[in-house]
């Protein structure tokens, strides 16, 4: 067998594997947990996705994206749109369906999602990838905005009331299948010649142009996959509970910035710990009321001033993996 028809086999052997673990712990969680730390878990599964995706753009090649939430909004609504106003008319499945019936449209729509915000990612990344740092940075947070108030304009998506009318079939199985997906593919590309090159394009740019490598090219290829992540990220939130624009503010990319700084910028591990940590820990605060997001705040101080690098670094990164 040839190695890419042998890459192949494994990542659908990877997917099955992803697919059933997930509904085994879906299946259990259903049983045994109730439905407030049901719905956490999934939280952190959606986040889980949105860290890891940016950790390629900001922790891997070295940009400043603080647009995330954009690319999230894009995958959301152009799901939910699909969802609502194709699969009817392409195969009968009304909102009300279930089971098996729903795989295949659910799965279009995920796909719809990340192409979607994959399309928007290059339209985003090939005009600035010219501009580094807070420029860089400056662009992003633009387009997060310009989409935001798009979407607030368009009537066929709900404008400003929020889209409602999409069916729920997101559950636990289907966020840790993605977030699986999202892990198994980033890792993959990170030990390959690619992800050599987005390294070397963190270390140091103009050194890596120097030996021949595309760094343009590569760094457009960053924000388009972490673009498709982030949009399925979306689509799975958008068929889990009601749409609507306020969760995709500027708030919600400095969140997943903030996750990725936890974790380590560079480290795939750390960005699954960092994104657990900060969507689990004010929850576990409500205890203390008015004074937990204070205790949050002092929490988040300690523990950078503690580890400055991230609680994990740049593992993957100094391992060469």
């Amino acid at each position: 067998m040839s190695p890419r028809k042998s890459s192949f086999a494994r990542g659908l052997l990877w997917v099955a594997a992803a697919l059933a673990l997930s509904l085994g712990v879906d299946r259990l969680a259903v049983q045994w947990i109730n439905p407030y730390f049901y719905r956490i878990l999934v939280l952190c599964g959606l986040n889980v996705m949105l860290a890891l995706s940016l950790n390629l753009v900001n922790g891997i090649t070295g940009q400043f994206s603080i647009g995330h939430a954009g690319f999230m909004a894009v995958g959301a609504y152009a799901s939910a749109a699909f969802t609502v106003y194709a699969v009817p008319q392409l195969f009968g499945v009304g909102p009300d369906a279930s089971g098996l019936v729903i795989v295949g449209p659910l799965l279009l729509a995920l796909l719809v999602g990340g192409l979607t915000s994959a399309a928007a990612g290059f339209l985003v990344g090939l005009p600035s990838m010219r501009l580094r740092g807070d420029y860089l940075a400056i662009v992003t947070l633009g387009f997060g905005e310009i989409i935001r108030v798009v979407i607030l304009n368009i009537d066929a998506v709900g404008g400003a009331r929020g889209f409602a009318g999409i069916p729920r079939r997101t559950d636990l199985a289907w966020v840790i299948a993605g977030a699986l997906t999202t892990w198994v593919v980033l890792r993959n590309v990170l030990r390959s010649y690619h992800g050599r090159a987005f390294l070397a394009i963190r270390e140091d740019e103009i050194a890596a142009e120097a030996l021949g490598v595309p760094t343009t090219r590569y760094k457009v290829t960053a924000f388009v996959i972490a673009a498709f992540f982030a949009g399925v990220a979306g689509a799975l939130f958008a068929h889990y509970t009601y749409l609507h624009t306020n969760s995709f503010t500027f708030m919600k990319s400095i969140e997943v910035i903030v996750m990725v700084v936890l974790g380590g910028m560079g480290s795939l591990l750390g960005s699954v710990l960092g994104a657990t940590v900060l969507t689990a820990l004010p929850e576990a605060l409500r205890f203390a009321s008015s004074e937990r997001l204070i205790i949050y705040s002092l929490l988040l101080i300690v523990l950078m001033i503690a580890r400055p690098q991230g609680i994990l670094g740049k593992t993957e990164g100094k391992r060469g993996k």
